[in-house]
């Protein structure tokens, strides 16, 4: 079984239990299938940044579940077809994000306090790593110039403009 993200989007204009209820069916078929239901997130109601079937504004829901292709598949079609549905995706996620949600934030992990029985080869490694980090460090700077579209280039002395090029005035 793999994992899969979907993000539902349905008419703003229906009440919550309707859409409560849509999502539950759905959740059913794609049991009935073979598949495990993870969580599910109501987002509520979002505005849209453009106008989606003649509506500015609808009710998200996302929901996971571990499920074969074809039990997507078939998700794919009854939301395709379902009218309160006005758009809808669905992604395969990687093994290592299912179960979190975009909304929710993870809990927060305390550090770790180093060993002593460690402590002689703790300043090796840090070393190591600093110089690792500096060196990721002026890479990036180096892609960031190389990304901005600005390249300084300088022209030997006594270059002239080519032909057709007026540097300024008749």
């Amino acid at each position: 079984m793999r994992p899969y993200e979907v993000m539902v989007i349905f008419d703003a204009d229906l009440d919550e239990e309707t859409i409560r209820s849509a999502v539950t069916r759905y959740t059913q078929l794609i049991e009935g299938r073979g598949a495990q239901p993870g969580p599910v997130d109501f987002w509520g109601k979002r505005r849209f940044a453009y106008e989606l079937k003649h509506r500015w504004e609808g009710y998200y829901v996302v929901l996971q579940a571990k499920a074969e292709p074809a039990a997507m598949d078939e998700l794919h079609r009854v939301l395709s077809l379902a009218d309160e549905v006005l758009r809808h995706k669905i992604l395969r996620i990687p093994e290592a994000v299912y179960g979190k949600l975009a909304g929710t934030r993870p809990a927060p992990v305390p550090e770790a306090a180093a060993p002593e029985s460690g402590a002689g080869s703790a300043p090796e490694e840090a070393g190591e790593s600093s110089a690792a980090e500096e060196a990721s460090e002026a890479e990036d700077a180096a892609a960031t110039e190389a990304d901005d579209g600005t390249e300084s280039v300088s022209e030997p002395a006594g270059a002239e403009a080519p032909a057709g090029v007026d540097g300024g005035g008749a």
